[in-house]
């Protein structure tokens, strides 16, 4: 039992660390420069109070969001039409690059 939990576990890992590999922190700041930085800043971080700050969010958390806009599931126009043409791995490139970046930190 222990060598089975072991092996899932070491699975688990590789697959989790072969996304992360396979997205493009390069290609997704390029497609932030392109569609997002106008509104959401280069690092995520807009200085626009009506624009979400993305900007060392989850890599997963991003994705999910951008693909849902994407499909429908989650409304907005601005944002639909933002990612109508982005593809599969335009979405993960710019969840690895924006997730890679520094959040704001909350001021008390």
């Amino acid at each position: 039992m222990k060598h089975l939990m072991i092996a899932a576990v070491s699975g688990l890992a590789f697959l989790l660390s072969s996304q992360v590999i396979a997205a493009d922190s390069e290609a997704g700041k390029k497609k932030a420069q392109e569609v997002c930085a106008s509104c959401h800043g280069l690092d995520g971080n807009s200085p626009a109070p009506n624009f979400p700050k993305i900007g060392g969010q989850a890599r997963t958390y991003i994705e999910k969001v951008l693909n849902d806009y994407k499909s429908g599931e989650r409304k907005d126009p601005i944002m639909a039409g933002m990612t109508a043409n982005l593809s599969k791995e335009d979405i993960e490139n710019l969840a690895f690059y924006y997730s890679g970046q520094k959040g704001l930190v909350n001021k008390r």
